[in-house]
């Protein structure tokens, strides 16, 4: 089993992938300058359901995902990807207009034939993505909700935000919580990273007869890993409440490579001890 440090440093390999995946929307969205007060469709009953579709109410949830990454233009599908954000509300500092999620995710990539997971592509290494913790608060601001995100460990802890581009929306039944998002980020190297991202949840929990009332449809255009230049990236995703739940194909995964990711973090102490 790996050492907290041995996955911190593998962590922190797979953060200088040209390719960055934020499933959290608001890991991401911080990047943006702090906006000033807007409207933005939240009101309290619409935030409490942006925080229980979010995190729960204390017990873990898992979103599952799974997706296809195109090349551009061509359009040719050329890799799969399947992974999990593990979160949980941290109840002892979560009040009705503020919550504390603590949450941890992991992405493999799949032969888009086969399905079993790549290692490497054209002989360049491909780990899979992976953080060990995210801690987001997530505040309501008049219509607005403001977000901060700490990742990170040590010299390399980030403090992000506060961001508020999430938009809500009522659709009859459903309520929908989006955000766009222009990545322009330096890289070690001197070139740049540009990115285009789109985030849309979906809390359907008052229509009747849904199995899995909250979904994530995610989007990117920009770089793909292993050099395979610009490209198309989509991803679904939706929540389960049980571990068991879980497809077996992920599960096989988390439980032979990745146990850290089993669970989301138990609390904010966790975190302070990752965070070292």
């Amino acid at each position: 089993m790996q050492t907290v440090r041995s996955r911190f440093s593998f962590h922190n390999r797979c953060l200088k992938l040209l390719f960055w995946i934020a499933l959290t929307v608001f890991a991401s969205t911080l990047m943006a300058p702090r906006a000033t007060a807007t409207d933005r469709g939240f009101t309290p009953e619409i935030f409490k359901q942006w925080a229980d579709m979010r995190v729960g109410q204390g017990q873990p949830v898992y979103w599952y995902a799974v997706g296809v990454a195109y090349t551009y233009p061509e359009g040719k599908p050329v890799m799969r990807l399947e992974g999990i954000d593990a979160a949980r509300l941290e109840t002892q500092l979560s009040i009705a207009t503020e919550a504390h999620q603590v949450s941890r995710k992991v992405f493999v990539y799949r032969d888009i034939e086969t399905n079993a997971i790549l290692r490497e592509w054209q002989g360049k290494p491909l780990p899979p993505i992976a953080y060990p913790y995210q801690y987001i608060t997530y505040s309501l601001r008049g219509r607005s909700v403001e977000t901060m995100v700490e990742q990170g460990a040590g010299t390399r802890l980030q403090r992000i935000g506060p961001g508020s581009d999430i938009t809500a929306r009522q659709v009859g039944n459903t309520v929908s919580f989006s955000a766009p998002l222009f990545l322009d980020l330096p890289l070690p190297s001197g070139a740049r990273m540009q990115a285009f991202e789109h985030y849309d949840f979906f809390n359907q929990a008052s229509a009747p007869g849904i199995k899995h009332p909250y979904q994530i449809s995610w989007l990117r255009f920009g770089d793909l890993p292993a050099g395979l230049g610009k490209g198309v990236l989509h991803m679904v995703s939706w929540r389960v409440d049980q571990y068991s739940d879980l497809p077996p194909s992920i599960r096989a995964y988390l439980e032979s490579e990745a146990s850290l990711w089993l669970q989301p973090p138990r609390d904010i102490a966790e975190i302070r001890q990752l965070q070292k």
